[in-house]
């Protein structure tokens, strides 16, 4: 969605024992035709290391998410909070577990379509974080 003009990033503050992401994430992410080659489970503060890529915006996306204590981020980004049920919570089959995490991907989607739309490159980190929080209602 990007188009090569930013470079993303996950973490979590719990991320899997087993250090791979969900199964049915994965599932969705490839039925969206988006790679996962490479993609393990973390935790957030290996971005808050010295050595780590200096982030210019974080969001946070679970709902739980939001009342926890983030890191400290070097380079003070913008933030902001793009809440979602965690879709591994959805009750039913694996079927509509899956179904839970394509709808929360496809809204993800839509706010970084609309994210992507403004003149991101333009925007100093104050504006860029009021863009990211304004989406909440997208």
């Amino acid at each position: 969605l990007g188009q090569g003009r930013i470079q993303a990033f996950s973490a979590g503050s719990s991320p899997r024992e087993n250090q791979q992401p969900h199964p049915l994430a994965l599932k969705a992410l490839q039925a969206a035709g988006i790679s996962t080659a490479g993609l393990s489970s973390k935790a957030w503060d290996v971005f808050a290391a010295p050595e780590a890529p200096q982030m210019d915006l974080v969001v946070t996306v679970c709902d739980s998410a939001a009342g926890e204590v983030c890191p400290f981020w070097p380079g003070h980004p913008a933030k902001a909070h793009w809440g979602y049920a965690d879709p591994s919570q959805a009750p039913g089959s694996e079927a509509d577990k899956l179904a839970a995490f394509s709808q929360t991907l496809d809204a993800i989607q839509k706010r970084l379509q609309a994210f992507m739309a403004l003149p991101w490159d333009k925007l100093d980190p104050a504006e860029r974080e009021a863009a990211a929080r304004s989406l909440v209602r997208a």
